[in-house]
């Protein structure tokens, strides 16, 4: 993981949540989320669009991996990774949309650029 944030959770659990909000992600292209669980997809999802632009076998099972579902990966290397051949990185951009309503957590939409 990039940082130690724990996001209250177990590990496995931390996970499990990470990789899916790095697939509905990938699949959407926009997703609403807490800053701090933002902050945690923007490089995960980066890594696995670096991924992507290298067009390896290797490197589909290294994104399949990662990824929970196979369609969004075959996405990922056909449509999305070639969208970015020409950019080195800063492929998500977030930005913070107020407090939600119920609890006054800090919410941000992250999204590809």
């Amino acid at each position: 993981m990039p940082t130690n944030r724990k996001l209250g959770k177990t590990t496995d659990a931390r996970m499990a949540m990470l990789r899916q909000q790095v697939t509905d992600l990938l699949e959407k292209g926009r997703m609403e989320t807490t800053v701090t669980r933002a902050k945690e997809i923007g490089p995960l999802t980066e890594k696995m669009i670096t991924l992507g632009k290298n067009k390896s076998l290797a490197d589909y099972r290294q994104a399949l991996s990662f990824i929970t579902r196979e369609d969004v990966a075959k996405k990922l290397f056909e449509e999305i990774a070639p969208k970015y051949t020409d950019r080195n990185g800063g492929y998500t951009r977030i930005y913070r949309i107020g407090p939600r309503r119920g609890d006054a957590a800090e919410m941000a939409v992250i999204e590809l650029v």
